[in-house]
């Protein structure tokens, strides 16, 4: 979903309760500025988004977290 930042501004409530649910992407002169989401992301999009990024195929969701917490 695309709002504008004033329909941001005058449904703010509105709009956080929808975050829960669904990305919402806010623009100001017509360009993306911020984007609302869940805070808690579904784990599986989580690691959909790191396809490329392993380099095994038999590595697992913890396994990534326990790396990228090794090189911090």
């Amino acid at each position: 979903m695309q709002i504008t930042a004033t329909e941001l501004k005058l449904n703010m409530g509105k709009y956080l309760s929808m975050a829960g649910k669904r990305d919402i992407f806010i623009t100001k002169n017509g360009k993306r500025i911020a984007k609302l989401t869940n805070p808690s992301p579904d784990r599986v999009a989580v690691l959909d988004s790191l396809v490329g990024i392993a380099e095994s195929e038999d590595i697992t969701l913890d396994g990534i977290r326990k790396e990228r917490l090794d090189n911090a």
